[in-house]
């Protein structure tokens, strides 16, 4: 009985698709932990990141040993495969419910970090510039209030010079109405969504990537018994 040369090609394939999967996601998850690295006023991140790393190096790792294991029919290297895929998936089923666990969490951790800093005029030099910079990037003014955050003295990275946003008229001059605390909020839910979509995906080729290799070390397994 000889091994099928479609489900040694397609486990192939499917091993290549990990190994660019495995890139993907440890190519987004070091930017959202850069992202957050970069916020020196406000330490957040985004939950399970650190563990999605911890995946995508994994990945890119067994999608190596599943391509040597399906291309010499090595049935050593096709079971640790299976376990590597099968620990992976419970890794990402793990950082799913860690993310929608903790997306609570983080808010608490914003308006913990946040509310520490008020008045912002009594800050540092240094951190009202990065306080500043969140402002323009966000388009939003204040942390935890708006303006009133600020006091008498708004700095003009609160100006409201995009027509889109929500805007308030404060001493005469328009300024962003939505505190920066609001807008980390949405910036993680909307990171958050592209790590577990990418999860998901990651996800599913992982079960056909166990599929694939079960039946090729089952075909390997029959193969040595006939000609024993």
């Amino acid at each position: 009985m000889a091994v099928s040369r479609c489900i040694k090609y397609c486990l192939f394939f499917f091993n290549l698709l990990f190994w660019i999967s495995g890139c993907i996601i440890l190519g987004v998850s070091i930017y959202l932990k850069v992202t957050k690295d970069s916020n020196k006023v406000f330490p957040v991140s985004i939950p399970g990141v650190d563990l999605l790393i911890a995946i995508g190096v994994i990945i890119m790792v067994l999608g190596f040993l599943g391509c040597c294991g399906a291309i010499k029919e090595n049935k050593c290297m096709l079971l640790l495969f299976f376990i590597g895929l099968l620990a992976i998936f419970i890794l990402l089923l793990a950082a799913g419910i860690l993310g929608a666990v903790d997306k609570n969490k983080s808010k608490e951790l914003i308006k913990e970090a946040t509310t520490k800093l008020l008045p912002l005029s009594s800050q540092p030099e240094e951190t009202q510039t990065d306080i500043q910079k969140l402002e323009m990037e966000g388009k939003c003014c204040g942390v935890v209030n708006g303006p009133s955050d600020w006091g008498s003295s708004i700095p003009s990275s609160c100006d409201c010079k995009d027509t889109t946003a929500e805007c308030q008229t404060v001493g005469g001059q328009s300024r962003y109405s939505q505190p920066c605390s609001e807008y980390l909020e949405k910036l993680i839910k909307e990171n958050l969504k592209i790590a577990l979509g990418i999860a998901f995906a990651i996800a599913i080729l992982l079960i056909f990537g166990m599929i694939f290799s079960m039946v090729l070390y089952c075909q390997i397994g029959k193969m040595d018994v006939s000609t024993a």
